[in-house]
């Protein structure tokens, strides 16, 4: 069983627990649900280089990226440098992430956040809503076409964005079948965890015209995002590079000068 299975199929049996827990009504009524979303495709689309920081402490290929972590004073300093977006890992046992790290966030900063997580089933959208999130990731690999555009449709119903990553051509189709708006390229294949840039340079092309791309995974330095903005991306999602520095916000703000 593949690393990306095993992480599916927890997912899987955590969500029966959550949701004995936390009813749908109960998302529907929490006060994060009901505020205003914030618009996360437009702000991908804004002039200039557009980088979706990511709060992320830990992986299953690399293990614990960041001892100190302190999930909102990492997502302010992001703010304060200029993200477009902050994307939030809130799986628990493989990534140590939380619902709650994006609520909490939520409550201190005013860009757009990504609730990026192993989301298949519509309660989860329903969870990332009520825990502030304005966008939601799925992943192509893991979701059958019909489930994947019913997630869309649902997150566009909410006045939320679904950020589709794809890894090859065939997931790419099933994206733009699903009618996604915003696609995440994966420079890393989730089965083997190989990271190669040139999976994103090669797929680039096949998007069609309106459609927001954001290169994902393998970014490390200004010159390799330059090498996609030559091919016309403008948008990127940066995790490990900035969870390592010293300084994410410093980080960041580096990559954006």
């Amino acid at each position: 069983m593949s690393t990306l299975q095993t992480i599916v199929d927890h997912a899987a049996r955590e969500l029966e627990t959550r949701r004995r827990v936390r009813p749908l009504r109960t998302l529907v009524e929490a006060p994060l649900f009901a505020r205003p979303r914030r618009d996360f495709a437009a702000a991908l689309e804004a002039p200039g280089r557009r980088i979706v920081a990511e709060v992320k402490r830990a992986s299953p290929s690399l293990g614990r990226i960041r001892d100190d972590f302190d999930p909102v004073a990492i997502a302010t300093g992001y703010a304060a440098a200029g993200a477009a977006a902050i994307s939030v890992l809130t799986e628990e046992r493989f990534f140590e992430g939380s619902l709650d790290d994006l609520a909490a966030i939520r409550e201190r900063v005013d860009v757009p956040l990504l609730r990026k997580d192993f989301l298949f089933e519509p309660y989860q959208v329903y969870e990332a809503r009520a825990a502030g999130a304005d966008a939601f990731l799925l992943i192509a690999a893991v979701l059958r076409t019909e489930i994947l555009r019913e997630l869309v449709a649902l997150g566009r119903e909410m006045g939320m964005t679904a950020l589709v990553e794809v890894h090859t051509a065939e997931q790419l189709e099933r994206a733009l079948g699903a009618d996604a708006s915003v696609i995440g390229i994966n420079n890393r294949d989730l089965d083997t965890f190989v990271t190669r840039l040139e999976t994103g340079l090669e797929l680039v092309g096949s998007v069609p015209a309106g459609r927001t791309i954001v290169i994902e995974s393998g970014l490390k330095t200004a010159a390799e995002l330059a090498r996609f903005e030559a091919a016309g991306v403008r948008a990127f999602l940066i995790g490990e590079t900035l969870m390592r520095a010293s300084d994410p916000g410093a980080a960041l703000r580096g990559l954006l000068a």
